[in-house]
């Protein structure tokens, strides 16, 4: 680096010259945690007499419980995955618009997966026509033949009908679908009602990923992304904004929150990357230490404003997830790659490198469980200690879902 070369005008290469980027390890352990985190808060609706601080805060309240935390944890990890597999493609020799088109196939692919399941939360039986149980694991067992990895000396012509199989299957229920008519509401037909979880995921890689592929790895236009999204979620919450005046773009991006959750991640990957290659590990873990203060920091001051809640995506919410999951992964980091203990987190591993098929795997192990086998809890197996108990267990079945699937070949892969 030359006298005048600042650092932030510094691109880095996140990978030797030669060859692909590895996979971290501990990047994919605290994406394997946090997915089993998600099984397992999400199952906690089915239990009784738990700590309150366990599930999510009301909407209006000021606090988060540790389901509030999930989910930011997860959009903070797309974007530290994002410039690594960014770099992969642009080594296989992917241009700008490549690159473009891929992150907006993807998009698209987490809208439709997230539209189709939450149609399944208000889904009628009797106005469909069909048993409520059997819409999630048609529309997942759909989303598997789609985008399934075949493998590449298998006949293209089979999987092509496979992924056929999955559209029509697909289209032919969101025809059928009908939803809502409880309580005399009216009956209304398929329809983004909002996007789900996949679908907000979605919306903030596209804003993430498009800023990440024209920074071209330089410190400034990622740090800039992430200080204007927070500075988005603000405003936005300040109402500085008229209301309605964004409204053509995606509440999850224009919203700010969302994004900068993501961004986060992609700026603390780019320093990741940074002081990984110069083997520098004392340095690096400094400044995330005095990251995940200053993110406290910033959440402290936010908070009096506009609160800390999930449900309201305020910054305080914002800062104190993003605080969390980098601090998460510092130590992660430190166990797994510094220590070489990866292998002590090996039973979660499916979890973490095939997270979406995972994400999946609860509508398939709750209709196995319930539709198929029956399966009838009593009532000390869903109260308190037991009931947590059961619930860990059941996020561990999901992963050992995962790891039969991957052995069996499916892979899914966006």
């Amino acid at each position: 680096m030359s006298d005048t070369q600042t650092l932030e005008d510094t691109p880095i290469s996140s990978a030797p010259k030669q060859g692909l980027i590895p996979r971290i390890a501990s990047i994919d352990i605290l994406r394997a945690l946090t997915m089993v985190l998600m099984i397992f808060v999400n199952d906690l609706g089915s239990l009784k007499d738990i700590p309150e601080w366990l599930g999510h805060v009301d909407r209006g309240v000021d606090g988060i419980g540790l389901a509030d935390v999930v989910f930011p944890a997860f959009l903070f990890i797309v974007g530290l995955s994002l410039p690594f597999a960014i770099d992969n493609r642009r080594k296989k020799g992917d241009t700008d618009l490549q690159l473009v088109n891929h992150a907006l196939i993807r998009t698209v692919a987490l809208l439709v997966m997230g539209v189709f399941l939450v149609n399944g939360e208000t889904f009628n039986a009797g106005a469909t026509g069909m048993a409520r149980y059997l819409w999630n694991p048609l529309c997942c067992l759909s989303f598997i033949l789609i985008w399934n990895s075949y493998p590449e000396n298998s006949k293209k012509t089979l999987w092509y009908i496979l992924k056929g199989i999955g559209i029509v299957t697909l289209i032919v229920l969101a025809f059928l679908y009908r939803g809502g008519g409880e309580d005399g509401k009216e009956v209304y037909r398929f329809s983004p009602q909002w996007w789900g979880i996949l679908g907000l995921i979605g919306w903030a890689y596209l804003a993430s990923s498009m800023i990440t592929i024209f920074a071209k790895n330089r410190f400034l236009p990622l740090l800039i992304g992430w200080v204007f999204f927070c500075i988005l979620s603000m405003v936005m919450k300040a109402q500085i904004i008229p209301q309605g005046t964004l409204s053509f773009i995606p509440s999850a991006i224009s919203g700010g929150t969302l994004s900068g959750l993501t961004m986060g991640g992609v700026l603390a990957s780019w320093v990741f990357i940074y002081y990984r290659e110069r083997k520098d590990n004392r340095t690096m873990i400094v400044v995330f230490t005095v990251a995940v203060f200053l993110l406290v920091v910033l959440s402290v001051l936010t908070r009096p404003y506009w609160g800390l809640a999930k449900l309201g995506s305020t910054p305080a919410w914002l800062f104190l997830c993003s605080a969390f999951t980098l601090g998460t992964f510092v130590i992660i980091y430190w166990i797994a790659d510094v220590k070489g203990k990866s292998n002590w987190f090996n039973l979660i591993r499916p979890a973490g490198t095939d997270t979406l098929l995972c994400y999946l795997m609860p509508y398939f192990a709750g209709f196995i469980l319930r539709s198929i086998l029956n399966v009838q809890y009593p009532e000390w197996v869903i109260t308190g200690g037991a009931g947590l108990l059961k619930s860990f267990l059941f996020a561990l079945l999901c992963v050992a879902f995962t790891r039969l699937f991957n052995n069996a070949g499916v892979r899914l892969k966006l």
